[in-house]
């Protein structure tokens, strides 16, 4: 569905895109023509790369998306380097551990604050370039953990829950705006985060194949894979596209298999 010159004369935005996942979303773009402005706490690693009239440009912008003076100060950097913004990829976001019971209020309110909050103070910010382009669409990180209990993983399960549902509300509201809101729904990745869990299990090779067995696909998901997903969600071919969430778990929210 995508491939090189798709996104050519695109603007797009990726949240959290200096590294793991989001690193992974800004090259697949980049590769089918968008020029892409990847916000992030650190872009100091963004290489510059083409430029803003053929496409593949690359414009690091420093932001903090649980600060909206910050955020408004990056999409402003990114209209006045582009003059358009056309995709916006929320995919920053933070972890969290625990029961119910593990983590107190302020905790509680900072992962919301950025997982949550942040990609709506992202959004509101975006929306008037999105709302000028004729292929405006928005492409969520929400998780598995939003359909499927997962063990101690409250606080991160019922944050991208909110991402999901929040997901559904912006197709709904801006659709007859022309602009498509939709969320991919990784299972276990391959990704930064989860090689620090691991590094600080007790036993990481043990932690590694357990994590790996609970895909059916018996792997954990790669970047290229959820950046894949992101880039058909993102792309003018699949106009007819919102509201929905594409799962990119090996098959961990639907199959039910029998043990070998």
């Amino acid at each position: 569905m995508t491939g090189p010159g798709e996104f050519d004369g695109l603007v797009a935005v990726v949240t959290g895109g200096a590294s793991g996942i989001g690193a992974a979303i800004v090259d697949r773009l980049a590769e089918g023509g968008a020029s892409v402005a990847v916000l992030d706490l650190n872009v100091d690693s963004v290489d510059p790369g083409g430029d803003s009239a053929g496409g593949a440009a690359r414009f690091g912008a420093r932001a903090d998306i649980g600060d909206d003076a910050s955020v408004r100060a990056a999409i402003d950097a990114v209209a006045e380097r582009f003059g358009r913004i056309d995709i916006l990829v929320n995919n920053a976001g933070i972890g969290a551990q625990g029961t119910v019971a593990d983590n107190d209020d302020d905790e509680w309110a900072r992962v919301f604050n950025v997982n949550v909050i942040g990609t709506a103070r992202v959004t509101r910010a975006a929306l008037p370039w999105l709302r000028e382009s004729p292929s405006a669409a928005v492409v969520n990180t929400s998780s598995v953990a939003a359909t499927a209990g997962l063990p101690q993983r409250a606080l991160y399960s019922a944050s991208k829950g909110a991402v999901l549902a929040l997901t559904r509300a912006m197709a709904a509201d801006h659709i007859r705006e022309g602009i498509r809101v939709n969320c991919v729904s990784p299972g276990t990745a391959d990704t930064p985060w989860v090689a620090r869990l691991l590094d600080a299990a007790e036993d990481p090779a043990a932690e590694r194949a357990a994590l790996n067995a609970r895909q059916p696909h018996g792997r954990l998901v790669s970047a290229d894979e959820v950046a894949g997903a992101v880039a058909y969600l993102a792309s003018p071919r699949s106009g007819s596209t919102t509201g929905i969430s594409l799962a990119v778990d090996g098959g961990m929210q639907n199959l039910r298999l029998r043990p070998q």
